[in-house]
């Protein structure tokens, strides 16, 4: 079963449908490659259903990461779906053929690459603003764009500014990817992997780049090595604009190119700007477009003439009239432009892009060919042509076995058909001349080996960033189950402690318990024990006051026996009154009996209760004592082991960071090492590209300059032959301030400073000399040599390869 993230798989459905199930190459016919870059090519092409002029941009998911390019495509093409705006490139769709995906847009040139001069202001405001538009559109719906550039805004035929390759895009913000072009990277981007993430504010940023690159033709650090260009854009500060016109653009700028990102100012707000919101002709645009395609058919004439004498010239007197030719060259007021020794190629590279700067970028020239209908034909055309608003331009190849004729004059008649059905139709228009599209091919070779660094380094700092991730990942993992062990551990302990201490609670409440039924029982035994005694104590006293009333009785009656007198009745009553009080005597008598039994019994029972109470609340004390000193060896080994936790956790963090910084170390080491070597290869690169540039500046010179060269290097080899042969300089003559040699006065036309010294005597060593030339130095001992001077010798003069004089 074939896998479905495979690249170039469309079983899922959601990936399917992105794509057109017909054959581009029955569909799109008479590709003309206008355009490099890291992603592929882009070709200018015609559509057979509608004879519409398209661009196709081939990107191919073959080779090494097939995977990545696949998503990447993929990506772009969601994101083109995705969006539908006045100022960005319009996406006809996508087609696979062969590993490749061919996506389909309108073509749109530029105007704007071919000058020399840096843009107008007024110019620079109006691409800003159509650019700051797509961006605010962007923006507005959470995507970034993160390539801005000259190289990626394009000018339409009417003057409508588009933006283009959304291949770095990102359809989510915020993002922490490092993708984009190094001199336009904003520095969060160059940071992100390390310190976070960023947002569109990244846009605006290179959008402030983009404006110093129009004003001043390329960005700033341009001349530098794109890695170096990284760390100072990172590490130093903002770049400003040189000069400018109007303090406007200069404070439009700084803006853009704030430092922080929160200072930075949003798309909607930069549009408010007073650089952008400033009145300028509608017309701008369009006169800057139709100014490049003036420029472009004056140098396209200019070309054609060059390269026609110089073939003229060859056929008459050989090659060595092409060094004269190309010292007269003149220097155009349009860019740079290459001989015909350098079209040697049958595709054309129209740029689709503002700027010559960017890397990426790449703009189509054409030249109008009606102006010289009249020259004889010396050239003979291939068999691409590409067309524009009333010119047409051509691509030739130049073999040895072929005839040159005139590019504008075909030598078959059928080849006019199809140039007449396109003069005819309001088609591509480009703004490049055959050598500077061929240039461009020779530039494309040399940069790519650039590219490929740079993809190479961003797939190096992708795969760091992974590596760290991974690692990061894993040693979280590794804490959180190392963290986890703790913490079981430390839950079986408290689990333990809290049954222990549960333990202990039901001990001690058994025992209060018991000691409590202990308490009640023998409260109720004392009480039983007061009350028994209470009680004999009241039959004591009831029996001795029944006897005490029978005593009193008897008494009583005697004392009535006693009184005869007293009648009977009378007796009776009185016996009777006295038993009532008797009677009520012993009632009170009981009662306070009975009253003090009850109040010493309840005095008795607090007592008791208290006494209970004291030896409860001893024991209770106790308990919790016992209690509170068995938490506290509980809490005093869970504090030791959150110590030893603690203390593993620390080891092993400081484990894990040194093993993070380890890692981190060695991929910045690996990261230096990469770009150490990028840089040693661009310098190597820069000293060959000096190397040949120097060469030809000498074969160019002219030969009456040459002949003096020979001798001077005849004459000093025959000079270093004297001096092995032990023969030394004679004495030469005083001079006050130029000094002449009296034997080499005629070999070196250039006088010598010599400054007065003491006539001492001196020695000198012959392998030294060479670092003295033109220098002098006092006539102090030295160690080597059997040289002496005059007494008479003012000062030495070091004439090189190993010559001196004195005087």
């Amino acid at each position: 079963m074939p896998n479905p993230n495979r690249a170039g798989s469309l079983k899922d459905p959601d990936i399917a449908e992105l794509f057109f199930k017909e054959d581009p190459e029955k569909l799109f016919t008479d590709l003309r490659e206008i355009g490099h870059g890291s992603f592929g090519a882009v070709y200018f092409a015609r559509d057979v259903r509608t004879a519409e002029v398209v661009a196709i941009k081939k990107m191919s998911y073959s080779g090494k990461q097939s995977n990545e390019k696949w998503q990447d495509i993929i990506k772009e093409v969601k994101f083109l779906r995705r969006i539908q705006h006045p100022n960005s490139i319009e996406y006809k769709g996508c087609y696979l053929r062969e590993h490749t995906a061919w996506v389909r847009d309108r073509c749109h040139p530029n105007a704007c690459e071919i000058h020399k001069k840096p843009l107008q202001e007024v110019e620079i405001a109006a691409i800003t603003h159509g650019a700051l538009q797509g961006l605010a559109y962007l923006h507005s719906h959470n995507m970034i764009h993160r390539d801005i550039k000259a190289g990626n805004i394009l000018l339409t035929e009417p003057g409508q500014v588009k933006l283009a390759d959304f291949g770095s895009a990102s359809i989510i913000s915020p993002a922490n990817s490092f993708v984009g072009t190094p001199y336009w990277m904003a520095p969060e981007v160059i940071l992100a992997m390390d310190e976070g993430q960023y947002d569109g504010k990244v846009d605006i940023w290179s959008l402030g780049i983009t404006c110093i690159e129009l004003a001043e033709r390329k960005p700033p650090l341009f001349n530098m090595n794109a890695m170096s260009a990284l760390y100072h854009i990172a590490q130093n500060e903002s770049p400003t604009l040189q000069s400018c016109e109007t303090e406007y653009f200069r404070n439009f700028v700084d803006s853009c190119l704030q430092k922080l990102p929160q200072d930075r100012p949003k798309s909607e707000e930069l549009l408010q700007h007073a650089f952008v919101q400033r009145e300028r002709p509608d017309s701008v645009l369009m006169d800057l477009i139709q100014r490049t395609k003036d420029a472009v058919r004056e140098l396209d004439n200019l070309q054609y003439r060059k390269m026609k004498k110089i073939l003229f010239q060859e056929a008459h007197n050989g090659p060595a009239a092409e060094a004269a030719d190309e010292e007269e060259e003149p220097e155009h007021s349009v860019g740079r432009t290459g001989t015909v020794n350098s079209v040697g190629s049958n595709q054309s590279i129209p740029s689709m892009s503002i700027s010559a700067s960017s890397q990426s970028s790449s703009v189509n020239s054409l030249t109008d060919t009606g102006d010289n209908k009249s020259e004889p034909d010396m050239m003979e055309s291939d068999k691409g042509t590409v067309m524009s608003n009333n010119s047409l331009s051509h691509v030739y190849t130049l073999e040895p076995s072929e005839t040159p004729s005139r590019p504008s004059e075909p030598q078959s008649p059928p080849a006019q058909a199809p140039r007449r059905h396109y003069r005819n139709r309001e088609h591509f228009a480009t703004i490049r001349t055959a050598s500077l599209v061929t240039r461009q091919i020779q530039e494309h070779e040399q940069d790519s080996e650039l590219r490929e660094q740079m993809s190479g380094y961003k797939r190096m700092r992708r795969q760091h960033q992974k590596q760290l991730m991974a690692l990061e990942n894993k040693l979280k993992a590794e804490m959180d189950e190392h963290r986890l062990r703790l913490d079981k551990e430390l839950d079986t302990q408290r689990s333990s402690f809290a049954a222990e201490i549960e333990k202990l609670t039901k001990k001690h409440q058994a025992t209060m318990e018991k000691d409590a039924k202990t308490f009640a029982n023998d409260e109720k035994k004392f009480q039983q024990h007061i009350q028994s005694q209470q009680k004999k104590e009241l039959n004591s006293f009831q029996e001795s006051q029944k006897r005490e009333y029978k005593l009193r009785k008897e008494q009583l009656k005697e004392e009535l026996n006693e009184n005869q007198s007293t009648p009977k009745k009378e007796k009776q009553e009185w016996l009777s009154k006295q038993k009532e009080n008797i009677q009520h005597y012993q009632a009170e008598e009981e009662a306070n009996l009975l009253r003090r039994q009850r109040q010493y019994l309840e005095l008795e029972c607090r007592r008791f209760k208290r006494r209970i109470l004291i030896i409860r609340h001893n024991m209770e004390q106790d308990l919790v004592r016992e209690e509170l000193n068995k938490r506290q060896t509980q809490k005093d080994l869970e504090h030791a082991m959150l110590l030893r936790h603690h203390e593993s956790m620390q080891e092993l963090e400081f484990r894990q960071l040194t093993t993070i910084q380890k890692m981190r170390a060695e991929l910045i080491r690996l990261q230096h090492q990469t770009e150490l070597t990028n840089q040693q290869e661009y310098n190597k690169r820069r000293e060959r590209e000096l190397r040949r540039k120097h060469v030809m500046e000498i074969r160019q010179q002219p030969k009456s300059l040459k002949v003096p060269l020979v001798l001077i290097r005849s004459r000093c080899r025959r000079r270093r032959s004297r001096i092995a042969r032990g023969k030394s300089w004679s004495r030469g003559s005083r001079c006050a301030g130029l000094c002449w040699s009296r034997r080499s006065a005629s070999h070196h036309p250039s006088p010598l400073v010599c400054l007065p010294v003491c006539p001492v005597s001196f020695s000198l060593s012959f392998s030294k000399v060479n670092n003295f030339y033109g220098k002098t130095i006092p006539l102090d001992p030295l160690p080597q040599g059997p040289l002496y001077a005059p007494t008479f010798c003012k000062c030495i003069v070091f004439l090189g390869f190993g010559y001196f004089t004195y005087c």
